[in-house]
């Protein structure tokens, strides 16, 4: 039996309706869009690391382990969960990380990768009994189907603010950027355009094709002297010689169980494990829903499968060296391309580790490139709100927060704990508390005191 033909039946493809080119377009685009992880997830570790060994090798250390954590959560989400969404180490839990738990409150960043690792083994003993997937389905139906427009959103500002068509403003916290004159948001906007207009035309792998086209012409306009104006994205990046010795990352987690400060390392593992619980079952929830795998309560079938696979990247990234691993958001452009099983996560997860030979291999995608992925299926996303019930208030209500809290609190924890919230307020308002599940009274109170937690300076803020 052919390669091809094994892997048909090993991923089911002619029950997903997909076939092996469709499948490994789509885990070459995941991996396009995902891929500046591999860059940006040593530039801000390297705050809080230090091996003894300098900041430039400290990064190409941090590099390799990002690469190879990616690789082996998503070659689990590949094999075992047979579901296409890449895992990798999560932004913003890598800022809570640096930041926040090394630098505001001074745990060393043994004692933090301790933290992660306690709160993977944590989540794999809570998946293995199922109690996970409970608090998911718990989650309000008008919540779940408002999620992935509202992941559209989220993805729509990270992408508009990376590719610089939209820029921070004083006034009014976000303006439209120099796309007359800055060289990057110039040939942002022209790749945007031209993979919408290959969408358009229904051509086949348009993602790729722009992100690869856009590439092209940022390193000729780089050759004919073009500079960038921002110090931190070049039009051409270019690529440092690469640094494969990790020892001193790996096994660092063991120093940093041997001396804790009990109630300190208490906080610091609830707080990864709320953020990192409800932007897993968010970007689970969202991108299912663009793939189409909900069932009719909005509910991912056999979501234990995925939610152990992003389990065991958290306890295997944390043993590595690296911050939280969490499933990505950006899984939604292979779905968007028509991946439908575990083998484009497969693919997703032999280019990471491809990626680890070419340390940082991903940093020859510009930046400005591979995020005018975002922004496309940003826009292909927002179709997902029509699910919801606008008429009733006790649904439009926590719908419409979820909506917009997301996007503007750059958060997707924020965002599904204000709707969480909403939800069994306004039906107790509408007097329909009858529709409310006890557990999701619990969960309500619950994130409210997530929210205490996160922005009543206790940990301080992401």
């Amino acid at each position: 039996m052919a390669l091809s033909d094994r892997l048909a039946a090993a991923f089911d493809l002619a029950a997903h309706d997909t076939d092996l080119r469709t499948e490994v377009l789509a885990g070459l685009t995941t991996f396009l869009t995902m891929s500046y992880i591999v860059v940006v997830n040593p530039a801000i570790l390297v705050a809080a690391i230090d091996t003894g060994a300098g900041d430039a090798a400290t990064m190409q250390m941090l590099a390799v382990v990002t690469a190879l954590s990616a690789g082996v959560a998503t070659l689990v989400m590949a094999v075992y969960a047979n579901r296409p969404f890449g895992l990798a180490p999560g932004m913003g839990l890598n800022a809570f990380f640096a930041f926040t738990v090394v630098g505001a409150m001074g745990v060393p960043w043994e004692t933090a990768l301790a933290a992660i690792v306690v709160e993977g083994v944590l989540f794999v003993l809570l998946t293995l009994v199922g109690a996970r997937e409970y608090v998911i389905r718990l989650f309000p139906e008008p919540v779940k189907f408002a999620v992935g427009a509202a992941l559209g959103l989220f993805l729509a500002i990270i992408g508009l603010e990376k590719t610089f068509i939209v820029v921070a403003d004083p006034s009014t916290l976000l303006t439209l950027g120099a796309v007359a004159s800055d060289p990057v948001a110039i040939l942002s906007v022209l790749g945007l355009f031209l993979t919408f207009g290959l969408y358009v035309r229904g051509v086949t792998g348009s993602i790729v094709v722009g992100v690869a086209v856009t590439s092209v012409l940022g390193w000729a306009a780089a050759a004919l002297g073009v500079a960038s104006p921002h110090e931190s994205v070049p039009l051409a990046p270019s690529l440092p010689a690469p640094t494969w010795d990790v020892s001193p990352l790996v096994g660092a987690f063991l120093r940093g169980l041997a001396d804790l400060d009990a109630l300190a390392f208490t906080l610091v593992v609830l707080t990864f494990f709320f953020v990192d619980f409800l932007e897993t079952a968010g970007t689970l929830v969202g991108v299912g829903q663009a793939g189409g795998f909900l069932d009719e309560n909005g509910d991912l079938p056999e979501m234990e499968k995925p939610l152990m696979a992003d389990a065991v990247g958290t306890t295997v990234g944390g043993m590595l060296g690296t911050s939280t691993v969490t499933t990505y958001v950006e899984s939604a452009t292979g779905i968007e391309e028509g991946g439908r099983t575990g083998l484009t996560a497969l693919v997703v997860a032999l280019c990471f580790f491809v990626a680890v030979a070419f340390v940082p291999f991903a940093a020859a995608i510009p930046q400005y490139a591979s995020h005018i992925a975002l922004v496309v299926v940003a826009v292909l996303m927002l179709g997902n709100v029509a699910e919801v019930d606008w008429h009733d208030p006790t649904h439009a209500v926590p719908a419409g927060l979820t909506v917009i809290v997301m996007p503007f609190t750059y958060s997707i924890a924020y965002g599904i704990a204000a709707g969480v919230i909403a939800y069994p307020v306004m039906k107790a308002f509408a007097g329909e508390r009858g529709d409310v599940h006890l557990g999701q009274w619990a969960l309500a109170v619950l994130f409210a005191g997530y929210f205490v937690l996160r922005t009543g300076g206790v940990l301080g803020s992401v």
